[in-house]
């Protein structure tokens, strides 16, 4: 049977982040990818200028519909919007016994505008946590998560730690925001930390890159792959398309996630 692999997010309508670069990585991985959106945002390059969520009864009903009839071997979940939308969503995923979830924790966009109401971080620490299998959050969303200064790699994992003890099974803490030559995400699974490095890439194209190493993260797993395996082809995946990126409009340009298809070409 083909993977399927479902997201749950916000749609962006220039493409490069939110369900429409979820879309985009799930069939870079010849992965099926269905999506419900969570909400409607007005952004580009240049940022985000607003946003609206959709009724909670409404993206519960996506969900279901999908759920019910074809069905998701791995979950991803992006931007939720508001406190009622993640516990529409977490009683549908409940519901549907969900297994495979990626856990991206959206709160903030690229330009600083809050994507998750401030009511609804402990809804998300509650309801959705203690469901993911994987969690990714990035330093700040780390910092909000467990209330830890992450500013070094202690601080990293003392966050994942205390993030762990939420819930989930896997804590990727991801290194962007953090200066120098090199990034590097730091995987948690209760017991032991693995670190991967990556060559810091000066680019400015670098538009819905959580999202889409959440979504490789979900496509591994809809393949079969274990948890750090996931992470780690996801990791390598979205170096390349941070590699391979290109310019549009005037601000932060889209990952190219079709960068492996155009190496072969």
């Amino acid at each position: 049977m083909t993977a399927r692999a479902l997201t749950i997010a916000g749609s962006d309508p220039g493409g490069g982040a939110g369900i429409q670069a979820d879309l985009k990585t799930f069939s870079a991985f010849r992965v099926f990818g269905m999506s419900a959106i969570t909400a409607i945002t007005v952004q580009n390059t240049l940022g985000v200028r607003g946003a609206a969520g959709l009724p909670p009864q409404l993206v519960a009903g996506q969900i279901d519909a999908v759920l019910e009839d074809i069905g998701a071997d791995a979950v991803k979940l992006g931007m939720l919007f508001s406190a009622p939308v993640i516990k529409a969503v977490a009683g549908r995923l409940k519901a549907h016994k969900v297994g495979n979830l990626v856990l991206d924790p959206v709160l903030y966009s690229k330009n600083g505008h809050p994507l998750l109401a401030h009511n609804a971080v402990y809804a998300l620490i509650k309801e959705l946590l203690p469901l993911a299998r994987v969690v990714t959050p990035n330093a700040p969303e780390a910092e909000r998560l467990s209330g830890v200064t992450v500013k070094d790699l202690p601080g990293v994992k003392k966050a994942a730690k205390a993030i762990h003890e939420l819930g989930p099974e896997y804590v990727l803490v991801k290194g962007g925001h953090f200066g120098g030559k090199t990034c590097s995400d730091l995987l948690f699974d209760g017991k032991k930390f693995s670190v991967f490095t990556y060559p810091r890439i000066a680019t400015r194209n670098t538009h819905g890159t959580g999202c889409t190493l959440s979504a490789a993260i979900a496509a591994g797993l809809a393949l079969g792959m274990d948890a750090p395996g996931a992470v780690v082809q996801a990791g390598a995946y979205v170096a390349g398309a941070i590699r391979n990126s290109f310019s549009l409009g005037g601000g932060h340009g889209p990952l190219n996630h079709f960068w492996r298809e155009d190496a072969e070409n």
